[in-house]
C-alpha cells in the first residue's frame, strides 16, 4: 500500500485591476489564506515577483489516495478559476512518495 500522495499545482493569475505591487499583494494574500484554509494546501508565490498584474502561484497538497489528493487539486482550481482574477495556464504533478 502506498505511503502517500502530494499534488503539486502551479497556476498563472492575472489581476487586471492591481495598479500597483501593493494592490498586487491583496489579490496574492486573498488567494494564499483561501488556498490553505479551504484545502488545507501549502502555498506559495513563486514567479512574477516584479509584475503588478501577474503572478504563479505553487500550491501543494498531501493524502493518503490519489483520488484524494485529485480533488483537492480540483477544488483549488476551481477556487481560483471562480474569483475576480484571471485564471492561466495551470500545471499539475502527482508524485507517490513510495516513487
Amino acid at each position: 500500500m502506498p505511503s502517500g500522495f502530494v499534488g503539486i499545482l502551479s497556476a498563472e493569475l492575472h489581476f487586471p485591476e492591481a495598479g500597483s505591487l501593493k494592490g498586487k499583494r491583496k489579490y496574492v494574500k486573498t488567494a494564499k489564506a483561501q488556498l490553505q484554509n479551504r484545502f488545507g494546501a501549502s502555498v506559495a508565490e513563486v514567479d512574477h515577483h516584479e509584475l503588478w498584474q501577474r503572478t504563479r502561484l505553487t500550491v501543494a497538497c498531501v493524502g493518503r489516495a490519489a483520488r484524494d489528493v485529485e480533488e483537492l487539486l480540483d477544488g483549488a482550481e476551481r477556487y481560483l478559476a471562480g474569483q475576480e482574477w484571471e485564471l492561466g495556464q495551470t500545471q499539475r504533478e502527482l508524485v507517490s512518495l513510495d516513487d
